[in-house]
């Protein structure tokens, strides 16, 4: 039995979809299982052992795409064409996805109703479609109906995966394994859920008062790096940064260890989920509900969270406004909290 799965999106969102991979191993051992993401996405794939393929795509957008990237979009959707797949199934709801779940002519094609929903051309296309309503279920519970449907998965999404074998150790200036620390992730790409830089600073200090030392996680961006950098100085050894160059290994093995999690919804949130790491999330634009951290210890800080049918930016205002409704304060109380977590003194 080979099954392809298709999920175009963000870097978390592969993360999302691999309680589905785990839930299909097990119930398949000798199944052969794809999985077609964005590429420059899937090394956040690496602890998911479950899948035996990983193609790509190139993003979306056409005015980023150079012509290597279309001929790497052809020659995966030439891959899928001539491969025989028993099911194939899109999860991302775009056209990129379903067009490659449709050029694999799998006796069995399944996908999301979109939104707002698949026009005649597509539902014609598909043997099996979602006819359920999103709004009142995690991501991963949607993404997990229609396999569930016609796999025979389990009733309940299991955990997200990211496997402690795919982990790498990493070089910090003290010892992870013996000393006690937090991940703290401020950066994010999207303007609106960012939050004042003055704020994550008076957080950082407060953290301090009760968490020995802090790793500032970023990516390898320009701008990233240079805000975890300014966020360190000034705090000596007990706040250092991984200045974009640790790997997703070495991010989740840092994660595994760390007393807590604290950051944006963001692909670390997801992977520090993965890793059962105490987490606290500052949530704004996103649906806490729909895109929080997956069974895993968590404490969400949204108090402004956006509700089902609200738009994500207010019109003509401040893109991050919801964000700014979120104090110091209730950070700090949030990460007390998480911290009490890792003994298992609380729950959440």
């Amino acid at each position: 039995m080979r099954i392809l799965f298709t999920k175009l999106r963000h870097i978390g969102d592969n993360l999302l979809v691999t309680p589905i991979m785990v839930a299909t191993r097990r119930k398949y051992p000798d199944a052969e299982i794809w999985l077609a993401v964005r590429r420059s996405t899937e090394g956040i794939l690496a602890g998911c052992s479950e899948i035996d393929r990983i193609v790509t795509t190139a993003r979306p957008e056409e005015t980023k795409r150079s012509w290597s990237d279309k001929v790497g979009d052809f020659a995966t959707l030439s891959l899928i064409a001539r491969t025989r797949f028993d099911y194939a199934f899109e999860l991302g709801d775009n056209d990129r996805g379903r067009t490659l779940v449709a050029a694999s002519m799998a006796p069995v094609r399944g996908a999301h109703r979109g939104e707002p929903g698949l026009n005649a051309f597509w539902q014609r296309a598909f043997t099996d479609i979602v006819p359920a309503e999103r709004s009142s279920m995690h991501q991963v519970e949607m993404d997990y109906i229609i396999p569930k449907r016609v796999l025979g998965l389990p009733e309940e999404p299991p955990a997200l995966r990211f496997d402690a074998s795919a982990t790498r150790p990493w070089g910090a200036s003290f010892d992870p394994e013996s000393e006690e620390f937090a991940v703290l992730h401020a950066a994010t790409r999207w303007e609106s859920k960012s939050w004042p830089f003055d704020r994550w600073r008076a957080t950082l200090a407060r953290l301090l008062e009760f968490t020995p030392r802090v790793i500032v996680s970023c990516g390898p961006g320009t701008a990233e790096r240079k805000e975890a950098e300014a966020l360190c100085s000034g705090f000596g050894d007990r706040v250092a940064t991984t200045g974009g160059k640790a790997s997703w290994g070495q991010l989740a093995w840092l994660l595994q260890r760390a007393r807590y999690y604290v950051g944006v919804d963001t692909a670390a949130m997801h992977l520090a989920a993965a890793m059962q790491c105490p987490s606290v999330t500052l949530f704004g634009q996103s649906i806490p509900g729909q895109f929080g951290p997956w069974r895993c210890p968590h404490v969400m800080v949204a108090p402004a969270g956006r509700k089902v049918g609200e738009p994500s930016e207010k019109p003509g205002g401040v893109p991050n406004y919801r964000m700014l409704s979120i104090g110091v304060d209730d950070v700090v109380s949030a990460c007390v909290r998480a911290s009490a977590m890792k003994s298992g003194l609380l729950h959440s």
